[in-house]
């Protein structure tokens, strides 16, 4: 197994340095994952931008969570499970919801449940999912805009699950109690 360096701020390559102080003030501390992915100031960078971008997407707060959770469960990424699902729950989606995302459980809110459904159809096809997929997501009360914001999402999450897929990325402290195995 290639072993990949967990970096700080005081340690990282000079690039990735900025990246991971602005993380420190922003969250507290460097996230594994962060620390992980400034071996490559530019990846660090990227994956930093998306989520800003993600952040600031149309997509409401929890329909966000659910396209982070839901990638990050059907690309098996235990890692970001951990971490998404805590920042949910810090972030007032209801237990119940995060745990039926996390299970892969349809959700009682149609709103919700159309963004799990076209955010996994993405996921599971790659993309190409079908026209009824889109069309059963805008019937929901989502726009053209969201579909799209779903697939900035997809990707952001793509960057970190496979750096942690590939690195092993420790979990962090902070996710521990969210702790989630990927079904084998």
């Amino acid at each position: 197994m290639a072993e990949f360096t967990v970096y700080d701020e005081t340690d990282a390559p000079a690039d990735a340095r900025p990246q991971l102080e602005a993380a420190k003030n922003r969250m507290g501390f460097v996230t594994t994952l962060n620390g992980v992915m400034a071996e490559s100031p530019e990846l660090l960078a990227g994956y930093n931008a998306l989520s800003e971008q993600f952040n600031r997407s149309s997509l409401p707060g929890h329909a966000k969570h659910a396209v982070l959770i839901t990638a990050s469960v059907l690309n098996g990424c235990e890692y970001c499970v951990a971490a998404h699902s805590t920042v949910a729950l810090r972030a007032r989606v209801p237990a119940e919801v995060v745990e039926a995302l996390r299970a892969g459980r349809a959700l009682g809110d149609p709103g919700l449940e159309a963004v799990r459904r076209l955010t996994g159809a993405m996921v599971t096809r790659r993309g190409w999912v079908d026209d009824a997929d889109v069309e059963a997501f805008l019937a929901a009360g989502h726009t053209r805009r969201h579909v799209l914001d779903v697939v900035l999402g997809v990707g952001m999450k793509t960057l970190s699950n496979y750096t942690n897929h590939i690195a092993h990325t420790p979990l962090d402290p902070a996710w521990k109690e969210q702790e989630w195995t990927a079904p084998s």
